[in-house]
């Protein structure tokens, strides 16, 4: 039986971009997916768009109420998600092409991964971004989401994103997902989505994630982490601090 994706989305005052994200999703070829809009109380046509959907798509579901940002919204996603495989898409973001979801299916049926992350195609990267990830690539820069499957398991293992972080909780979250020898992940190279930029975390910087990265890198990934990756976050600590 082929698993159930979860597709989430959070979405707010999301009009002028969501009928083009939802229309990439029913037009899958893999059709074992549900929808979960997560909205922060949207005061446009969001709803709207949402439910004519739902009308037409008995797998799209609905919620909206306040909520504290996107990762609080992707959280809700997760509790309310029934699928065994989970994928955050922005509401400005599409998948690839109509296959997208049939091509991850063969890759998952031939893997015992937890993670499974290909590549996101954007103007903003002039073309498809961004390629395998070391442990020593995730400590600089963080993987797009949206070119990401996560097994809901890791969830119970690794609980959900920190709130704190207000722009890379995402970062925070691979990073202890990536360094856990308890979460394997593995790299296909696939086209996953069309990334939009613009998105809160491409805008935003977060300081306070910045401030305490290199010590979580150093703290979780000490022993995998090269020497020089090291020396590189020592350094940092003492420019920052």
């Amino acid at each position: 039986m082929t698993p159930l994706i979860s597709v989430i989305i959070p979405t707010y005052n999301s009009s002028s971009t969501l009928d083009m994200a939802l229309s990439s999703i029913v037009n899958q070829t893999y059709r074992n997916i549900e929808v979960l809009i997560i909205d922060g109380m949207s005061t446009d046509s969001t709803l709207g768009i949402a439910r004519r959907y739902q009308k037409e798509h008995q797998n799209v579901v609905i919620t909206s109420a306040r909520d504290k940002g996107i990762y609080d919204a992707m959280n809700k996603g997760v509790e309310l998600a029934n699928g065994e495989w989970i994928y955050f898409m922005g509401s400005d973001d599409t998948f690839y092409v109509d296959d997208t979801l049939n091509e991850f299916y063969n890759i998952c049926c031939k893997s015992n991964a937890d993670i499974i992350y290909g590549n996101v195609y954007s103007s903003r990267f002039n073309g498809i971004h961004d390629g395998e990830f070391t442990n020593s690539k995730l400590t600089k820069k963080n993987i797009c989401h949206q070119a990401m499957f996560f097994n809901k398991s890791i969830f119970k293992k690794k609980g959900k994103f920190n709130l704190k972080y207000k722009a890379h909780a995402d970062w925070d979250f691979n990073i202890s997902c990536f360094f856990s020898n308890r979460i394997k992940n593995q790299y296909y190279d696939f086209v996953v989505a069309n990334y939009a930029d613009g998105g809160f975390s491409s805008l935003n910087f977060d300081e306070r994630f910045d401030k305490i990265r290199p010590f979580k890198c150093l703290l979780l990934g000490y022993n995998k982490l090269p020497s020089k990756t090291i020396k590189q976050l020592v350094k940092e600590i003492i420019n920052k601090y």
